[in-house]
């Protein structure tokens, strides 16, 4: 069972590698990097009370993966952002990677994002507001960026109370 120790810490250098493309021959993989990334998010959720996603790097495995839980499951593979607003908002960003720290950065308000899900099959969903934001935010993560690196200023860093 994967829990909040499994997760990479900032610090970790494998958290700023450029993650692997999945590839349809790992699609057996799939339901078992799910679920790994499931219980980290769960366990993350029970400790610290938040946790929407959370991508592959964060545990080490370095594919183009993440996993979002809102209304319900969506496994995100090889995603691609298009039609990124002009328009973009502030937010104090919080990662399971340094789950007590919050950081101010700038996201774009909307985008498109296209990607293979775990049948394979090609998906497009137009996002908004928060949903946009939580996408960007893992996306980067496959990047090896992390929000951290996005900080509006060397003031837009916080400790959660």
């Amino acid at each position: 069972m994967k829990t909040i120790h499994d997760i990479l810490k900032l610090g970790d250098p494998r958290l700023h590698e450029i993650s692997e493309p999945v590839l349809e021959a790992d699609l057996p993989k799939i339901p078992e990097w799910t679920r790994q990334l499931h219980e980290a998010m769960e366990d993350i959720r029970r400790v610290y009370g938040f946790g929407r996603g959370i991508a592959a790097p964060q545990l080490g495995i370095m594919k183009r993966m993440f996993y979002l839980n809102l209304d319900k499951p969506y496994i995100v593979l090889n995603p691609e952002l298009k039609s990124l607003s002009e328009e973009q908002f502030e937010l104090w960003d919080d990662c399971m990677s340094f789950p007590n720290l919050l950081v101010r950065v700038k996201r774009h308000q909307s985008l498109t994002l296209e990607y293979r899900d775990e049948n394979w099959e090609r998906r497009s969903w137009k996002v908004d507001g928060a949903i946009s934001e939580l996408i960007q935010h893992e996306y980067d993560h496959l990047d090896g960026i992390l929000c951290t690196m996005r900080a509006i200023d060397e003031r837009s860093f916080r400790w959660k109370e």
